[in-house]
């Protein structure tokens, strides 16, 4: 039986559809052509069989991609634009020679944003979230896990996913809201984390969830922030509130926040520049995603996550970007996947799927995004290129064309 369709994009030099097998499994089809119904792929593959397998009408848009690459949008699995201000004075700070630890102590990091963000409107809020989705559409990305976590109060966090969902209602992308009200410790219980896991466990939870916007939780497990007991306590309260989990692992030193991730079976463990050789067969032997953000090695002047061990040891990886204020200003998955393939010893094919499907496993959006096959979103990207490898070949100046939203054009140069 033919499918019905609403448009048809043809005249595709080279459609990657992410459904081969492995870290590397693009699904290359070369000469191909894509179907959309109703906002998903309705049909995928050579253009020599669209006849056959598609019902066409003379309602049915004809598209042509000129020949041009097309793969799906990228899924950025780890962002933080809800704040209320930019950093740019510890990057000078950094520039000059201070390091992160410095820079926090001097009364920057985290907690400036959150002195900032606490007294920033929603409107301003909303101004730089949509600023930035803007940047990142232009990029390519078309799905965006969104944190929450530069409040580290009740009434701040809640704004912020309020404006998340609100932001989340105007733009095209699919933005997926994250409570991490355990970012930091606030000034307020400045050398009692224990009583702050306490307030946000018994307090301020169970109004996220009430709100229901956030879908997930996220806690930084990391020496001076939290130990990986407290991240395994509140990370299990969570679980029984209903939220699924994420967490901040092993960034700076090792402290066993991967091994707390895989045992509470959190969706993902991120960061992951210090991770321990036994932590990396820990992850790759279990379901909880591994993603890594080289923009922040990148921006701090850090060794780059270990991403051929995890690879060779079986682990899913996923790419992101780690847009943020403090310690990597990128709205670019294009140089994500760039710098993945030149520092973290990653294939262009294994880096493109990481920032595709991987990072849609990572939230747990795995049978709905990241892949360009029937039934999933219609989200994909039409690149100014004829060969895939361009994509990370052509670093700090993406070769995006067009970008589509669930089958709808959002994007255009």
């Amino acid at each position: 039986m033919k499918v019905r369709t609403d448009f048809v994009l043809k005249e595709i030099g080279q459609l990657l559809t992410m459904t081969g097998t492995g870290a590397s499994g693009i699904g290359l089809v070369t000469d191909a052509a894509l179907a959309v119904r109703n906002g998903k792929v309705a049909w995928a593959g050579s253009a020599d069989l669209i006849e056959t397998c598609c019902s066409l009408s003379g309602n049915t848009d004809i598209v042509s991609a000129g020949g041009c690459v097309v793969t799906p949008g990228f899924v950025d699995s780890h962002t933080h634009p809800l704040f209320g201000a930019t950093r740019q004075e510890e990057f000078a700070m950094r520039a000059a020679g201070a390091d992160y630890e410095e820079i926090a102590v001097a009364g920057g990091g985290i907690l400036n944003s959150v002195r900032r963000t606490r007294s920033a409107s929603n409107a301003v809020l909303q101004e730089n979230m949509m600023r930035h989705l803007t940047i990142m559409l232009a990029n390519g990305t078309t799905t965006v896990e969104a944190k929450s976590g530069y409040g580290l109060d009740l009434n701040t966090e809640l704004r912020c996913l309020e404006v998340a969902g609100e932001v989340a209602d105007k733009v095209p992308q699919t933005i997926v809201p994250t409570f991490m009200g355990a970012h930091e410790v606030p000034e307020e219980f400045k050398g009692r984390p224990q009583e702050y896991i306490d307030f946000l466990i018994n307090e301020v939870n169970p109004r996220v969830r009430e709100q229901g916007i956030a879908k997930f939780v996220d806690i930084f497990c990391e020496k001076g922030v939290f130990t990986p007991g407290q991240a395994t306590r509140y990370l299990a309260a969570s679980a029984e509130q209903g939220f699924s989990l994420k967490i901040h692992a092993d960034e700076f030193y090792d402290t066993g926040g991967t091994a707390v991730a895989v045992s509470a079976g959190a969706a993902s463990a991120d960061h992951l520049l210090s991770i321990s050789d036994e932590n990396i067969k820990l992850i790759a032997d279990s379901n909880t995603v591994a993603t890594l953000l080289p923009g922040t090695a990148l921006f701090l002047n850090k060794p780059f996550p270990p991403g051929r061990k995890l690879l060779d040891a079986g682990a899913m990886v996923a790419l992101a970007s780690d847009f943020n204020p403090g310690s990597c200003f990128c709205d670019s998955m294009p140089l994500i996947v760039s710098l993945a393939v030149c520092q973290c010893g990653f294939t262009v094919e294994e880096a493109l799927v990481s920032a595709t499907a991987n990072g849609a496993a990572a939230l747990e959006l795995g049978r709905r995004k990241g892949r360009l096959t029937t039934g999933f979103d219609a989200d994909f990207v039409i690149w100014d290129c004829n060969d895939f490898r361009t994509i990370p070949y052509h670093l700090g100046n993406p070769d995006v064309a067009v970008v589509y939203c669930a089958g709808r054009k959002v994007y255009s140069t």
